[in-house]
């Protein structure tokens, strides 16, 4: 299936899609460790089952360094002993925060008591905006069947330089 819509074609599009690259910038020059935004980004776009984002998201993390074991295994994050308790909490977050209509208070207290543990207020603040953003992201490419597969690594960041 091909994509329904070019957003990086359209001239109203493309404005959006270069604001929206501004406001990552922000997250992406944020004191949150590179490696838990794309594990988190990673996360919502699994549950979002955005095909371009997952291809991005773990593409841009192996290219930094990421290890395949832990890509293999963000999916399953809970079960698996290769994540940092920091690292874990920002995964029940972004869980949560993308699934806001499956529990009665969206992110618990728990979780959100976790957070708090292992992250400093800018981190906070650049996590809770990572996880409204890939959301955002996820959203706009499920929508138009903007598809995984053909992203190389950079290639978004070129896009807007």
């Amino acid at each position: 299936m091909d994509a329904r819509f070019n957003l990086f074609d359209n001239e109203i599009a493309g404005k959006f899609a270069k604001r929206f690259a501004n406001a990552g910038l922000v997250i992406q020059q944020s004191p949150l460790p590179k490696a838990t935004q794309e594990l988190v980004s990673l996360r919502a776009s699994q549950i979002n089952g955005c095909g371009w984002c997952i291809d991005m998201h773990t593409k841009e993390a192996a290219a930094a360094g990421e290890s395949a074991v832990r890509l293999n295994l963000v999916a399953a994050w809970r079960e698996s002993t290769v994540f940092t308790e920091a690292e874990q909490a920002a995964l029940a977050l972004a869980e949560e925060g993308t699934r806001l209509a499956d529990a009665y208070r969206a992110v618990s207290d728990e979780t959100w008591a976790e957070v708090r543990r292992h992250y400093d207020d800018d981190q906070v603040a650049a996590l809770v905006a990572l996880v409204a953003l890939i959301n955002a992201a996820n959203r706009l490419a499920v929508i138009v069947h903007q598809r995984g597969g053909s992203y190389q690594p950079g290639m978004f960041a070129a896009a807007f330089d």
